[in-house]
């Protein structure tokens, strides 16, 4: 599609994540010239008139507006959640401000709902909405791009809901790290056996990465946080990783999987291979294999889902419920419609060329970053009337980190473990996370936290920054009897 010298587009993104950040990025590199500013009179906080009473681009002249459509104000670099958790990197610099990075785009925090594409507008529910009680707002658009990654997958286990713990965002990675000090805090006070031994049993379900290097770190970090309590010894800490596949961590290959499976079992963490957890009601971890566990932390990192904004937009999905989309990152058969990522089943031509027929590029970061900025390469050269090309991408490997200084690797068919693949996990992707400003300030925590000692401090009263407030008005309350 070309557009007339005087009509101007409008692309709306929706997502702040891997895809929607780099792609959006990209876009106002390649558009600099054509985007415009916002024009006096609009209505919302943001500067963007969110009806769709309008023309894309009405009042903004020839030109090009990108509009960013986010639940929060930030991309979480998921890779940094376990280091996070244990302490070695400040919850701060695992994120990435949006409003910092795309100046040129215009963001608005909310979650879209669904996407009328016949109509091209978006339903956006937003803060604002929610406080008005209005409702979920229009956003027109000329060109979408699809990009709300995925959430966690549970199942229907019972007492999930009540006594999980997810891992996929940085709120979720502090809160465990505070949940798992405070049950040492438990542990080192309690005089009742079953409640301390409960509070020492840590059951993580999910042989993933997430899982892994979860538990990993959050291992490390629990057994050295034992020497500063008298009576508590790191012996007593029971952590057990569950497991339904015969394997942990199939992306780094079968050996350095066994590797990882030796490292974990070395430590006395109870790796539980072809096993599903059951039920985790009243506090107890019942596993398929018929034991019992009594725990009162249940981390679930069991996989992920396509974004449920998917099955609203009425756009052709595969059997996993992603988008199906073409190798140049357009949604198959539908004009004006992009999408990469976790959200979209992208033809892997790497693949098939070696004979694997029906590949579809993996859902992770690594064929995430790559994807949106071709994405962004397409979609400019389409506005502009210019071919655009295919995502060819052969897999490199993966990199998994083990906790301090243990890892495992397998990189251009190059296999490593110990050391060497912390070390390469740690300068890959410091390579990678967005912004000069954040590689300097994680590589400073780096090297400060290895000149110093970890610390060890809960900060679980932030969940609840209002709680001691509310206890001492209600106390003055009670005071004068009402």
């Amino acid at each position: 599609m070309t557009k007339a010298k005087n009509e101007s587009a409008r692309i709306l993104v929706i997502g702040g994540g891997y895809v929607g950040m780099y792609a959006a990025l990209r876009l106002q590199r390649r558009l600099k010239h054509q985007l415009k500013g916002v024009a006096p009179g609009r209505s919302d906080g943001d500067g963007l008139r969110l009806d769709s009473g309008r023309t894309p681009g009405d009042d903004l002249g020839a030109g090009v507006e990108i509009v960013v459509v986010s639940p929060e104000p930030y991309m979480t670099y998921q890779p940094f959640l376990p280091e996070a958790a244990a302490g070695s990197i400040s919850p701060r610099h695992v994120v990435v401000p949006l409003r910092r990075v795309l100046k040129g785009c215009r963001l608005v925090i909310g979650e879209a709902v669904s996407v009328d594409h016949e109509r091209r507008v978006a339903h956006v529910k937003t803060l604002a909405g929610e406080e008005e009680g209005s409702g979920p707002v229009e956003i027109p658009y000329t060109e979408l791009v699809l990009a709300p990654g995925s959430v966690s997958r549970t199942l229907p286990v019972p007492g999930l809901a009540e006594h999980g713990i997810g891992f996929k965002t940085v709120e979720e990675a502090i809160g465990l790290r505070n949940h798992v000090l405070e049950q040492l805090d438990i542990a080192s006070s309690t005089r009742d056996p079953e409640v301390r031994d409960a509070a020492l049993t840590f059951v993580f379900v999910g042989g993933g990465y997430a899982g892994v290097e979860a538990l990993a770190e959050l291992e490390d970090m629990a057994r050295y946080a034992c020497r500063y309590y008298h009576n508590v010894r790191a012996g007593e800490l029971k952590f057990i990783l569950v497991e339904a596949a015969e394997k942990i961590l199939p992306e780094v290959g079968e050996e350095m999987g066994r590797h990882a499976l030796r490292e974990l079992r070395a430590r006395n963490i109870d790796v539980r291979l072809g096993t599903r957890l059951d039920s985790c009601e009243n506090r107890v971890a019942v596993l398929s294999d018929g034991s019992r566990h009594p725990a009162r932390t249940l981390v679930w990192t069991a996989g992920v889902k396509p974004h449920p904004v998917l099955q609203a937009a009425g756009l052709p999905l595969t059997e996993r419920g992603r988008l199906q989309c073409t190798a140049r990152l357009k949604v198959d058969g539908v004009e004006h419609a992009w999408s990469a990522g976790d959200a979209a089943a992208v033809p892997d031509l790497a693949a098939r060329e070696k004979g694997t027929d029906g590949a579809v590029c993996a859902p992770n970061a690594q064929h995430a970053v790559r994807q949106a900025r071709l994405l962004a390469d397409n979609l400019a050269a389409t506005l502009r009337g210019e071919p655009s090309s295919d995502y060819r991408h052969a897999y490199a490997g993966s990199v998994a980190s083990l906790g301090l200084h243990k890892g495992v690797a397998h990189v251009y068919g190059r296999k490593l473990k110990g050391y060497p693949a912390w070390f390469m996990h740690r300068v890959y992707h410091l390579s990678r996370v967005p912004t000069f400003n954040r590689k300097v300030r994680v590589l400073a925590e780096w090297t400060l936290a290895g000149l110093f000692k970890r610390e060890i401090v809960s900060l679980g009263s932030l969940e609840h920054p209002r709680a001691e407030f509310e206890s001492a008005a209600g106390a003055e309350r009670r005071g004068n009897g009402e």
